[in-house]
């Protein structure tokens, strides 16, 4: 499942039973080793989405950008500025590492540490384009609306809020009952332990994040990642969410 550059069990075991700033502090260095890195297939279907429908965009912010996986997606979509704000110092640095500076010397994003759920006033009405991969599942239900209000703010109006969700999981796959074990080992483990590592799977449907982005002032389509298939029932594996500003 990991590489041998990848983190150990035993520095998994110290991640998880850290904070989530903590956690990805330590984890950083290796993250880009571990399947938990956003993989470049799905980037490039959402970049190639977002060409399709949208053309290009002003300024991009990759919302809890970790390592950058992102930034270039951002880079190649959006002619202007390009942020990326993470809470992890660790994670930013590797970005940073990654994305910083060109080969002239010059800047070619901003890296920005903050708490997604709190974005600074700085960034508001700044951004055509907004998107996020891979870390809804660090925010409990309840904190979903301080996000994507904030992401609201970040926008210009018009602008749009875009990340992939995948379709349910039916109760007879075996990745499933992994998920649903996973969420069930991390309630637990917050339970006991301070201080928490929030983390689940199943806590995110395209239900009630569709009701959140829209009481936030959004309005929500979603189109279909055809790169990933259909289920038996015909509806799409993937989709893409395009939550706009309006106002």
């Amino acid at each position: 499942m990991f590489t041998s550059q990848g983190p150990s069990l035993r520095e998994l075991a110290v991640q998880a039973l850290s904070s989530v700033e903590r956690g990805y502090d330590l984890l950083s260095p290796t993250f880009d080793q571990t399947p938990f890195r956003t993989p470049d297939r799905m980037l490039d279907s959402v970049e190639e989405t977002l060409a399709q429908y949208e053309g290009s965009f002003g300024s991009g912010l990759d919302v809890c950008c970790g390592t950058g996986a992102g930034l270039g997606m951002l880079r190649r979509l959006c002619r202007d500025r390009v942020t990326g704000v993470d809470l992890s110092a660790g994670m930013l640095a590797e970005a940073e590492r990654a994305h910083g500076e060109d080969r002239a010397g010059l800047a070619r994003v901003d890296l920005l540490r903050a708490d997604a759920r709190a974005l600074p006033p700085a960034l508001t009405d700044t951004y055509d384009l907004a998107v996020s991969f891979g870390a809804f599942g660090h925010f409990l239900p309840a904190e979903r609306p301080a996000l994507f209000s904030g992401v609201h703010r970040a926008l210009h109006p018009g602008g749009l809020f875009a990340f992939p969700i995948g379709a349910p999981i039916p109760p007879t796959s075996p990745v499933w009952w992994a998920a649903a074990g996973f969420d069930a080992v991390m309630r637990v483990r917050n339970a006991v332990w301070r201080p928490p590592f929030v983390m689940y799977y199943r806590t995110f449907p395209l239900g009630g994040v569709r009701a959140d982005l829209r009481a936030a002032g959004f309005t929500v389509e979603t189109v279909p990642l055809e790169h990933f298939g259909r289920r038996d029932d015909g509806t799409p594996r993937w989709r893409l969410v395009l939550a706009r500003r309006l106002h």
